[in-house]
């Protein structure tokens, strides 16, 4: 699987599928555990990210880090990607069809890592993979089943740098999310 997954990203790398590459310094793959138990979901790399070619390195991710070891939980333990692979210009939202390019890139990674859990931070990754009937302000702290996956809903950590009052209910969201990896095995 680890060989897959390393192939799937070098395609990931060197992909040219739709304009987001054409203004692109790096595209971000994701980075972690190739056997992760949890893989966190975001919207796109920033600029920080599309410098360092690695998934939520600014302060957003220093956010992240800190509701993950809150829990017992190592970065390096966990999958980290995006829901697009690589920087969308002025930080605009990902478009529709650029998630839809990026989308079997995502479920390939989903398919090989396996994880007992996707944590879905933030409208946009919620939406490209489960679609708008989940809105995070009604849905966050909360598990979605489908046919074959489990995933956890949350806000993205960058929306609680904005918005001060999101600090504590993602702390609490992550209570949650460890309670149902523990229930899970």
């Amino acid at each position: 699987m680890a060989g897959e997954l390393i192939e799937l990203h070098g395609r990931i790398l060197a992909c040219a599928l739709c304009k987001l590459s054409e203004s692109r310094r790096k595209a971000v793959p994701g980075e972690g555990a190739f056997n992760a138990s949890l893989m966190l979901v975001g919207e796109a790399p920033g600029r920080n990210e599309d410098l360092e070619g690695r998934p939520f390195v600014g302060a957003a991710g220093g956010f992240l880090n800190d509701l993950l070891s809150s829990i017992g939980i190592d970065r390096k333990d966990v999958f980290i990607t995006n829901i697009v692979k690589c920087r969308p210009t002025a930080n605009r939202p990902p478009r529709v069809n650029e998630v839809k390019t990026c989308r079997p890139y995502l479920e390939g990674q989903i398919r090989l890592i396996n994880p007992k859990l996707v944590c879905l931070m933030g409208n946009h990754a919620i939406n490209g993979i489960l679609g708008k009937g989940y809105p995070v302000s009604e849905m966050h702290g909360k598990q979605v089943q489908t046919v074959d996956r489990r995933f956890f809903i949350t806000y993205h950590p960058a929306a609680a740098l904005y918005m001060n009052n999101l600090k504590e209910t993602m702390t609490e969201d992550f209570k949650a999310l460890s309670k149902i990896l523990k229930q899970a095995g």
